[in-house]
């Protein structure tokens, strides 16, 4: 950065004093909350962050030097919830991601199915892919499908719950054309991630600690393999703690001869 577009001193300064009002301000907004989800805690938080961002930047455009703290992006969380606090009606959103595997076998479920309808409707729906993805959807709840997964030759992707609060429930049919359009983030009381993303951030962390075991471990066996070859450990001179034989092919007494009057 050239030194023209540099903030200058009073600016960073003038950040600094922002930060620590909107840090005045979250404290109070923490001691008057009115509940866990209290919107002016939130509000508090958003202004701290917001000013602290800008003076992390202003900062390192300066002095070249960064803060030691890490805001947390807008993706890393819901908005602030600004919902009933007392919600009368909930509505409860699920996504669930698969992969179809194993046609053959999912096809093979269907024909099952078929084959247990004594109507025989749709005789021929088995034959295809997203004929066979009909019956079995429409035959088996989402849950036993979930949890029988393989058994239909599906394979698991990212899956999302989202809990979303309410004052009143929907009238009968009011939200069936379009079920997902108006899906209030503000309203959502809490959601429920599954991803593959998360196993390799946990395998991660894992192989992290398995390394640090092994270092610890090789330490000790260093530590341990120092102690036995250590000849101040043994007072005879011999590895195996055992003192050496005289001349005489007699142990050699240990410690100071007694002597007479």
């Amino acid at each position: 950065m050239s030194d023209a577009a540099q903030p200058t001193a009073a600016e960073v300064r003038a950040a600094a004093e922002a930060v620590k009002t909107a840090l005045d301000r979250h404290l109070a907004a923490v001691e008057r909350r009115s509940g866990e989800d209290d919107p002016a805690v939130y509000d508090a938080f958003n202004q701290l962050a917001a000013a602290a961002e800008a003076y992390d930047e202003l900062l390192y455009d300066r002095y070249d030097e960064v803060t030691p703290f890490e805001i947390p992006g807008a993706d890393d969380s819901l908005p602030p919830y600004t919902g009933p606090e007392e919600p009368s009606a909930l509505s409860v959103l699920i996504r669930r991601d698969y992969a179809v595997a194993e046609p053959q076998r999912l096809m093979a479920q269907a024909r099952r199915v078929e084959a247990a309808d004594d109507e025989g409707e749709g005789a021929a729906a088995s034959g295809t892919v997203h004929g066979a993805l009909g019956l079995l959807f429409g035959e088996f709840e989402p849950d036993e499908i979930a949890s029988r997964h393989k058994e239909f030759g599906l394979e698991e992707g990212d899956s999302t719950l989202w809990v979303t609060a309410a004052e009143e429930t929907a009238e009968p049919g009011e939200w069936l054309e379009a079920p997902f359009e108006e899906v209030d983030p503000q309203r959502v009381v809490c959601r429920f991630d599954v991803s593959a993303v998360f196993d390799d951030e946990f395998d991660d962390d894992l192989d992290a600690d398995e390394e640090d075991l092994d270092a610890d471990e090789e330490e000790l066996d260093a530590e341990e393999e120092d102690l036995d070859t250590d000849p101040e450990t043994d007072p005879a001179g011999d590895l195996d703690g055992e003192p050496d034989p005289d001349e005489d092919g007699e142990p050699a007494r240990l410690g100071a001869d007694r002597r007479g009057p």
